[in-house]
């Protein structure tokens, strides 16, 4: 299991908007998929989860409905047109992150230095 949440903080949104990107999801199944996937590394707990959600629907990111399921409602959240784009910009944000990292914890010489 990932420990320091100082750097999940940063992604989780990302990590979320992706999944709703391929498929609506409800919450215990965006947990559970995010587990399952990252091999249980990332372990997002509710208390933090339906926050981050909230904050998401607030800001447009995605959008919320209510479906039955076994006679109780269900509530799925969907990604808006502008979480799409909000999505391409934090994947954009994230290469240039992880290539720069990348070359720090590389050893990779930098020209000029």
């Amino acid at each position: 299991m990932f420990n320091n949440k100082s750097l999940l903080a940063g992604s989780t949104s990302m990590l979320i908007l992706e999944l709703v990107r391929n498929e609506d999801m409800y919450g215990y199944q965006i947990t559970e998929r995010l587990r399952t996937i990252s091999d249980n590394t990332f372990d997002i707990k509710a208390g933090t989860l339906y926050p981050l959600l909230h904050s998401l629907e607030k800001d447009g990111l995605v959008s919320v409905y209510e479906q039955p399921v076994n006679g109780k409602l269900r509530k799925y959240y969907a990604i808006t047109e502008k979480g799409i784009e909000e999505l391409e910009a934090k994947k954009n944000e994230w290469t240039v992150f992880n290539a720069a990292v990348a070359k720090i914890m590389g050893g990779g010489s930098v020209e000029g230095v």
